[in-house]
């Protein structure tokens, strides 16, 4: 039976490795954000850590904190027909909720777990939309507060802490997506 793996975390935990090593091994990538980069298009507005922000938060403003799940459920469905499917940005409590309802026991949630000084000193270094210290706290705490963020991660199927070398989290990864199979 195929399965739905969501990967998640707070910002700069290592999902986007860990949703690519899935994606290469033959999953369907779903990237919830992407709902996200479609409002930023169609309205002009450039794509910053504020900007998305503040979609993400409007997007939920209606109370409906599973929206991102509800927008994709449709493409998820026809998805899991023809195979294995990787969600990246399953955010809240009640996003986790619709998905659970609908796919069960094939859906899996993967919860990557690293200290927050790694994480801040990552979102620092990154190529792409760099952070300041302060804009990272901003964000888990924005995440937390605001996207319900932490339901899914405290109630994960699987942990994996990414506090070593990118080697390391690879390879923990790797075995994470043998143990599944």
């Amino acid at each position: 039976m195929n399965k739905i793996v969501a990967v998640v975390g707070m910002c700069g935990s290592g999902k986007t490795v860990a949703t690519e090593l899935l994606e290469n091994s033959g999953y369907q990538r779903i990237y919830f954000g992407e709902a996200t980069m479609e409002v930023l298009k169609k309205r002009g507005i450039p794509r910053t850590p504020e900007t998305e922000k503040q979609i993400r938060e409007e997007l939920r403003s209606s109370g409906d904190m599973g929206i991102y799940a509800k927008i994709y459920l449709p493409k998820i469905k026809e998805l899991f027909k023809n195979g294995n499917i990787v969600i990246e940005s399953l955010y809240s409590w009640s996003e986790y909720k619709l998905i659970k309802e609908n796919f069960g026991d094939n859906f899996i949630v993967l919860s990557i777990v690293t200290n927050k000084n790694i994480r801040y000193n990552r979102l620092v270094k990154r190529p792409i939309r760099p952070f300041t210290l302060q804009q990272a706290n901003e964000r888990d705490v924005s995440e937390i507060e605001n996207l319900d963020k932490g339901g899914p991660i405290c109630i994960a199927d699987y942990y994996i802490t990414n506090n070593n070398s990118r080697h390391e989290f690879i390879k923990e990864v790797n075995k994470f997506i043998k143990s599944i199979e």
